[in-house]
């Protein structure tokens, strides 16, 4: 079945078809964008608040890994097993591993299934994963990632069975104003705009840009507070991110924890507890700050940034352990028109 779909790609695409790499790469990223005006040549799928991975099965082996190569067969075993009951023994998908609540992504909620790689830890969680496939990048032993996205996207949903916990990912062939709207008033993340004809690169790229609904973005964990009052863990988390080659300081998050959440990452941060400030500490007012060293990085939701350069209204919305560090730098949205 799957050779049979590479078969009926027109010529010029079965041109581009490659043997398979022996090693997967990096998934390809998009890059933040104000843009709101788009030709036909794009498409758009709904931006998910989860984790990236990549699944592929080489020799009939299912393998699950995050974006940093970090394998995960062991937290999603009914990933793993929907991946086996797959018809082509070689392959490989790139998509959004997300918890839903209520039709919506929920990140805090997925947060309690990341991390256990127990089977009876596993077993007993009730957070059930879902895994939106939304990129095909090998079939049947060769490298599509040099066909046009919509080549790609019509690959998958013919060589897949579609069945939980996995979910093909549909998008829209128009843009207009309202369809963002929409997706905002639906509690969505946003948008991801996507070229139609590109090819699957894997770095961050202009071809992917994500319209977000509202700000946030990820943030490097440079040190805490100590609570005060009645609360345990810690008081607040400092953000930073990378410019220039150094840290630079972006506020404050002393929101969006439960207890479990302030005692578990107080254990975390005491390990990696630091005398030396890893950010200008003048830029600092908090008093009785325990550094950190800056391997942590936080997803953050805020409403603005202030002319200061700091984080308005932050909300904690938990730790991304799939992203390095060294990577997180202030987003800055790219031109409307283009």
């Amino acid at each position: 079945m799957t050779r049979a779909a590479l078969d009926r790609l027109p010529q010029g695409q079965r041109r581009l078809l490659r043997p398979a790499p022996a090693a997967p790469g990096t998934p390809m990223l998009a890059t933040l964008s104000a843009r709101r005006d788009f030709d036909e040549g794009w498409i758009f799928e709904r931006k998910l608040d989860g984790v990236r991975v990549l699944a592929s099965r080489r020799q009939g082996e299912p393998r699950l890994l995050s974006r940093s190569g970090k394998p995960l067969n062991a937290t999603y075993p009914e990933v793993v097993e929907a991946s086996a009951a797959q018809e082509c023994p070689d392959s490989m998908v790139d998509g959004e591993l997300v918890a839903l609540r209520r039709g919506r992504t929920d990140f805090a909620l997925l947060q309690r299934r990341m991390g256990l790689t127990a089977p009876e830890a596993v077993r007993a969680s009730a957070v059930r994963v879902t895994y939106y496939l939304f990129d095909l990048l090998l079939l049947d032993g060769f490298d599509t990632t040099r066909l046009p996205l919509r080549a790609r996207k019509a690959l998958l949903r013919d060589a897949f069975d579609f069945r939980p916990p996995l979910r093909f990912t549909p998008h829209r062939n128009r843009y207009d104003p309202a369809l963002l709207d929409e997706a905002c008033a639906r509690g969505w993340e946003g948008l991801i705009a996507k070229r139609a004809d590109a090819p699957y690169a894997h770095r961050r790229s202009g071809d992917w840009l994500k319209l977000k609904c509202s700000g946030g973005q990820e943030f490097v964990i440079c040190g805490f507070t100590a609570p005060a009052g009645q609360r345990v863990g810690f008081g607040a988390l400092l953000l930073g991110y990378h410019q220039d080659g150094r840290l630079r300081y972006a506020g404050k998050v002393g929101t969006g924890y439960d207890t479990a959440t302030l005692r578990s990452l107080r254990r975390r941060l005491d390990g990696l507890e630091q005398e030396q400030p890893p950010l200008p500490a003048a830029e600092v007012r908090e008093r009785a700050v325990h550094w950190v060293r800056p391997d942590l990085v936080a997803q953050v939701a805020f409403t603005e940034w202030t002319t200061a350069g700091l984080l308005r209204h932050p909300r904690d919305l938990g730790l991304r352990d799939g992203k390095p560090a060294h990577e997180v730098v202030r987003e800055q949205p790219a031109g409307r028109t283009g």
